[in-house]
């Protein structure tokens, strides 16, 4: 997820993911104000819109490279493993930044380009092993990256742009794996076809980077499961050593595993 689900697919330290304007307006009538007709909102979506505009704005410092196998476990039990290549390309001075995953499966390489825009969702373009690439919009991008349970918009972190956000108040932080975090909600309009229309993610308050998501359909069934994995320090910085993902439905897994071995 993508996340979760969340561009978890990078070392710790730049793992967390720009801003949600309100704006109220009032007329002037014969010695009267009239009356707003839309309702002020509340605390949970001020709250849950400011957090998914702060992960979204952030970005990686530098590029570098990333090699990784996808560890793929399908409804029969059957288990494959794909090389993957991942390269993160952040241009001085501008904006836009992207991330290239490029799949070496039995079928032929597939290359995933997402670039990340300072004022709008991410973008998409897929390649599979010789057709030309092409953009993938709307619902396209609930196509499955290498035969994973790891969609294009799961890596693309989709969920965070879309239109409503809001915090799940608690009495005090909830743990997961041993950190403090803040739930944050985040829903779209009920879509046809496959896709999930809610994603509820705990954000790890002092990282701030998804470290588990669920994600549901308009049934309000669970969809899949992501869950970042463990983390090993390496030349003094912390890098995520894997991620996995279920997929609900079949009972399917998949596991991102890095080598640990950034190049620059």
């Amino acid at each position: 997820m993508h996340s979760l689900k969340h561009a978890a697919h990078r070392p710790i330290r730049s793992l967390s993911f720009l801003a949600l304007g309100v704006a109220l307006g009032c007329g002037l009538g014969s010695l009267a104000f009239a009356e707003d007709p839309s309702p002020s909102p509340s605390p949970d979506a001020v709250e849950g819109a400011a957090l998914a505009a702060e992960l979204r704005t952030s970005r990686p410092g530098n590029s570098f490279t990333n090699s990784a196998t996808l560890r793929l476990r399908d409804a029969a039990g059957r288990r494959s493993s794909v090389p993957v290549t991942i390269r993160t390309l952040v241009p001085e001075g501008e904006a836009d930044w992207q991330v290239v995953y490029e799949a070496r499966a039995a079928k032929g390489t597939e290359t995933l380009t997402i670039t990340h825009h300072a004022d709008r969702a991410p973008s998409y373009q897929l390649a599979r092993a010789a057709a030309a690439p092409r953009a993938l919009v709307a619902d396209e991008t609930s196509e499955p990256f290498a035969g994973s349970d790891f969609w294009v918009c799961d890596l693309g972190l989709e969920f965070l742009h879309w239109p409503e956000q809001r915090t799940v108040r608690r009495d005090k932080p909830e743990m997961r794996k041993g950190r403090p975090c803040r739930i944050l909600d985040s829903i779209r309009p009920a879509t046809a076809g496959n896709g999930y229309v809610r994603v509820r993610s705990w954000i790890d308050l002092d990282h701030k980077q998804p470290l588990i998501a669920e994600a549901y359909d308009p049934a309000g069934k669970l969809v899949k499961e992501f869950s970042v994995g463990s983390v090993k320090k390496v030349d003094g910085v912390w890098q995520l050593k894997d991620m996995e993902i279920t997929g609900e439905r079949d009972g399917t897994v998949t596991k991102l595993e890095f080598d640990l071995t950034v190049a620059r």
